[in-house]
């Protein structure tokens, strides 16, 4: 018996591209009937960002110096790439971004209970789709409830803030591996993927993984 493949995969759910990068890979990995762990890890884009997040437009453009007709192209393109995925972007004018730190608290409470990868999809869906402020601790709570885990725990890990040491090393574990974009796949510890890369390029990976194992 082979181990299954690891994937580790650093993300933030602030980030469209991780989860159209995840849902490629998804399919990729479906289609190969790769035997397969994914191991989820914390990455914030936006550190700084105060708890009342920022809006989407004025955002990217602090950051990228993008205008606001390349953002509506960029949200265009990103909306068509995850309907094929069958993920729903719902952009609007009143988009924000939003503080990740807590989301990854949660996260990783989550992950004690197994539960990590179940919690990390649903607050995509949240905040790409239903447009939910992940900056509120009432929100994520709410959240982590909807798919089964304790409203009252998830609440109490945000109030003490008890894996918030937990969290900064390893986001500083996965900088000091030389991650400083997201998302960074990286497959059987050893080989680095970033970006997006598309169901096609995923496969393509996965097929010279599977020949270098044999």
């Amino acid at each position: 018996m082979t181990e299954p493949l690891r994937i580790d995969i650093v993300s933030d759910v602030m980030c469209p591209w991780c989860i159209i990068g995840y849902r490629q890979l998804s399919q990729a990995l479906i289609a190969a009937g790769t035997d397969h762990e994914i191991h989820w890890h914390p990455f914030e884009l936006n550190p700084q960002m105060p708890a009342e997040g920022q809006d989407g437009f004025e955002h990217v453009a602090e950051k990228y110096g993008s205008t606001r007709a390349q953002s509506l192209e960029s949200r265009a393109r990103m909306t068509a790439l995850g309907a094929d995925l069958g993920f729903a972007f719902e952009w609007s004018e009143d988009f924000r971004m939003h503080n990740t730190f807590n989301t990854h608290q949660l996260l990783h409470w989550a992950d004690t209970q197994g539960r990590r990868h179940d919690l990390k999809m649903a607050l995509f869906t949240a905040h790409f789709t239903d447009r939910r402020n992940l900056s509120d601790d009432a929100v994520l709570a709410d959240i982590a409830a909807e798919i089964g885990l304790d409203h009252d725990d998830a609440r109490a890990v945000l109030n003490d803030q008890r894996f918030a040491n937990d969290v900064r090393a390893s986001e500083q574990f996965w900088q000091q591996q030389g991650i400083s974009g997201v998302p960074a796949m990286v497959f059987d510890r050893k080989h680095l993927v970033t970006g997006a890369q598309g169901v096609e390029n995923y496969t393509s990976i996965l097929s010279q993984l599977a020949q270098m194992k044999d």
